[in-house]
């Protein structure tokens, strides 16, 4: 890949001197928690985990938002771990196919559960929301990045204001491809929503 720590592309490494370095961090900061890999993989020891937390825990002043797409193991580690406030954690659900990532989600004590619907690949017409606080949906990217279509996200947004939660589309290219007429779209629901 071209950087140092990723020489052997995406084969699971714990980088653990990485684990204490938000510790040194003066200022407050919001922390993306493995950018580049899922702290629940199963090669990931759950000593590894618990002294990541144990570092978010520690350091009050941050917020850590944590990501998975291995929401049974995150379900079966969270009783061992402990959730401070400033401990958000979320799951990946790309597809319908996926959606039970969300409900296994609502048992995890996080103070801020959220889903990552990115990339959304195809419709998700029922979506588990209860529980959650927070729902960011994108598209797929790259040169060979398959569609998102704007129904699905008109779907999904509807779903979110239904259900009150908050609901953040990134402004990446493709979204703005749409952007103008998802904005109308989104305003007829909350026009007709109110009425």
């Amino acid at each position: 890949m071209g950087v140092a720590r990723y020489q052997n592309g995406f084969a699971v490494q714990l980088q653990r001197d990485q684990v204490d370095l938000p510790r040194s961090w003066k200022s407050p900061r919001v922390v993306f928690v493995n950018s580049m890999s899922d702290l629940f993989h199963p090669q990931i020891p759950l000593e590894f985990i618990q002294r990541v937390f144990q570092t978010m825990n520690e350091c009050p002043q941050h917020q850590f938002q944590v990501l998975t797409k291995r929401a049974k193991r995150l379900v079966e580690l969270a009783p061992l771990l402990t959730w401070t406030a400033n401990i958000w954690m979320g799951v990946s659900v790309e597809s319908a196919k996926y959606a039970y990532r969300s409900e296994l989600l609502m048992s995890v004590p996080a103070a801020v559960r959220f889903l990552s619907v990115e990339p959304l690949l195809s419709p998700i017409p029922s979506l588990p929301l209860e529980g959650i606080h927070w729902v960011i949906v994108g598209g797929e990217s790259g040169p060979k990045a398959r569609a998102m279509q704007r129904e699905w996200v008109t779907d999904i947004f509807r779903q979110c204001r239904g259900a009150r939660v908050p609901f953040f589309l990134p402004q990446n290219v493709f979204a703005l491809m749409w952007h103008v007429a998802f904005q109308e779209e989104c305003l007829n629901v909350r026009t007709t929503h109110e009425r």
